[in-house]
């Protein structure tokens, strides 16, 4: 079966042919769900972990204007994205959750404007005159921040249609800024960046349960290759620290014996490490200080074993965090090379330079389609690897539609820190588009290189009722291997 491009069925989507624009069936949700759900409040102990207030602070109003303003400084695009909106809504229907949920707060454009009202009235008082929106910040407006930009992935798909692009999910990070500098933040984002700092990882995996569940793998990839293919830990000297997700440990175990396989094929000394046992940085979600702090982990533990170099695992907002590693806490001259290397850009190459025995018909029993990972594709650049990996390792890949994919690509509806269950409704509603564009292909693998697209695209996947299996791209490349 040949690679070939889809169209989406009348009886899924309609395709507009004018605009090229998807009109996506809005799901059956109650009138209003989208205002009436929000993430549970942080905890104390976990804000307390993360250097962030325990509970909001009294004068909340006056720092939350102090730190706009301060961001409003640091970062000149935010104060353009804020002065350019022409209200246009070219953004309006490319947001998954606006076309889950039709509440009008989640179109990006009205998302943004949450903020923007507030700018306008301490930052643009002329426009108060001129008869723009402007609003101070009072309980009211924290609410609806605190429902609504929690209820955005910071996918950046509205940026891509934007004419003047505008980046929506740099409003989005501000905002969610200011509030975790007063005391206000989500229990799931804080308590997965306290974990990292207690153990190593997000999922708060111990040391010595890391150490075992390495060994459990080695022993299931003995039983099945015959082979002594290490999964090493700690290891001074090796050639690659590798950071991948820590839900590849324990959950997606297929991806992480599938890079095992690989650095044993290639013959390259590895090693991971319970200090940074983690690619992903819940500190994206968050605050840059905890994003700096998170990533200065990975390059502590690389120092600390001497490494040559640092290869970051399958996961899409982990490699949107890496790219900014030399602004962050570089250089990394250490390194050779001194830049952020994705596990699927290595593997690529390696393929390209024919340093891998591949058997493609290992995979014919299934038809794959490919999800781009949001912060992947549009953050990071990944587009043409994973693609490439499936096409050495496969021989039935099938793309979803050309708009669903590449830059273009629809969110699973989980990234951004919303991968929490008080959500649940929020994040099937905002991945009905993505199960359409996957049912249309017909596909039964779904390959994405993202630890939170595995956990949310088999929900969304037997919620909207597309018989399909998800998993990594290195899955595949780990039943295609011949060692």
């Amino acid at each position: 079966m040949t690679e070939k491009w889809t169209d989406f069925p009348a009886t899924a989507l309609t395709w507009e042919k004018r605009n090229g624009q998807l009109r996506v069936p809005v799901p059956e949700l109650t009138e209003g769900i989208a205002a009436s759900l929000s993430c549970y409040p942080s905890k104390a102990k976990d804000m307390r972990a993360i250097a962030l207030p325990t509970e909001r602070v009294p004068d909340w109003q006056r720092k939350a204007i102090q730190k706009l303003q301060q961001l409003l400084e640091r970062y000149r695009a935010l104060r353009v994205y804020l002065d350019i909106c022409v209200q246009c809504g070219a953004c309006s229907d490319k947001c998954h959750f606006y076309l889950g949920t039709a509440d009008p707060n989640n179109m990006p454009v009205a998302r943004a404007n949450l903020l923007r009202k507030v700018y306008r009235f301490y930052f643009r008082p002329v426009e108060k005159i001129l008869g723009g929106e402007a609003e101070a910040f009072n309980e009211k407006v924290l609410r609806e921040w605190y429902t609504y930009f929690y209820q955005c992935s910071e996918c950046r798909r509205c940026s891509v249609f934007c004419p003047y692009g505008i980046d929506t999910a740099e409003i989005t990070m501000a905002a969610r800024e200011i509030m975790a500098e007063i005391g206000v933040a989500t229990k799931y984002v804080t308590e997965v960046v306290a974990k990292v700092y207690e153990r190593g990882n997000n999922l708060g995996i111990p040391a010595p349960a890391w150490i075992d569940n390495c060994q459990f793998l080695e022993e299931e990839l003995k039983n099945e290759t015959g082979k002594d293919i290490r999964l090493p830990v700690d290891e001074v000297g090796a050639e690659v620290l590798l950071v991948a997700p820590s839900a590849d440990n324990f959950a997606n175990t297929d991806t992480m014996m599938g890079y095992a396989k690989l650095f044993y094929a290639l013959g390259i000394s590895w090693t991971t490490s319970t200090y940074a046992s983690e690619g992903g940085n819940f500190g994206l979600f968050l605050n840059y200080r905890n994003l700096k702090r998170v990533n200065k982990r990975i390059i502590d533990a690389a120092k600390q074993l001497k490494v040559k170099r640092i290869i970051w695992g399958e996961c899409g907002h982990a490699w949107r965090a890496a790219i900014y590693t030399n602004t962050l806490n570089g250089p990394m001259d250490f390194l050779d090379p001194p830049y952020p290397i994705h596990i699927c850009q290595f593997t690529a190459e390696m393929i390209q330079r024919g340093a891998l025995k591949i058997d493609k018909t290992a995979n014919d029993d299934l038809i794959v389609t490919y999800h781009d990972p949001c912060n992947a594709a549009r953050a990071g650049s990944l587009i043409e690897e994973p693609r490439a990996m499936i096409r050495a390792t496969c021989n039935k890949f099938v793309e979803m539609p050309r708009n669903t994919i590449r830059e273009k690509t629809f969110c699973c509806g989980a990234g951004g820190g919303l991968l929490t269950d008080e959500l649940m409704p929020i994040r099937m509603a905002g991945g009905k588009p993505r199960a359409e564009a996957c049912r249309s292909t017909g596909a039964t693998y779904l390959a994405t290189p993202c630890a939170i697209c595995k956990a949310q695209l088999p929900e969304v996947m037997k919620h909207w009722k597309v018989p399909v299996k998800v998993g990594g791209v290195h899955d595949l490349l780990s039943r295609a291997l011949i060692l």
